[in-house]
């Protein structure tokens, strides 16, 4: 095996390594909304405070992301 076969491989490693990183993140992302929905449906007098509740943890969640894309960056 030459170099080139090796960086070739290392890198088709970091794509699946991101997109398995990706996967925590987009099922976070979607119970935190489904259970905002849930939690308005119940009390709607609370639904501004529980929308900003849930980008912050949207954000939160998605850094878990960017974390898992920069990850083979730094260590490639």
């Amino acid at each position: 095996m030459d170099i080139t076969n090796i960086a070739e491989l290392s890198g088709n490693i970091a794509v699946v390594g991101y997109g398995l990183a990706a996967i925590g993140p987009g099922i976070g992302v979607g119970l935190v909304v489904s259970k905002t929905i849930e939690s308005i449906a119940r009390q709607p007098e609370l639904a501004s405070k529980l929308q900003v509740t849930m980008w912050l943890g949207i954000a939160f969640t998605e850094a878990l992301a960017l974390i898992g894309l920069a990850t083979p960056f730094i260590f490639a």
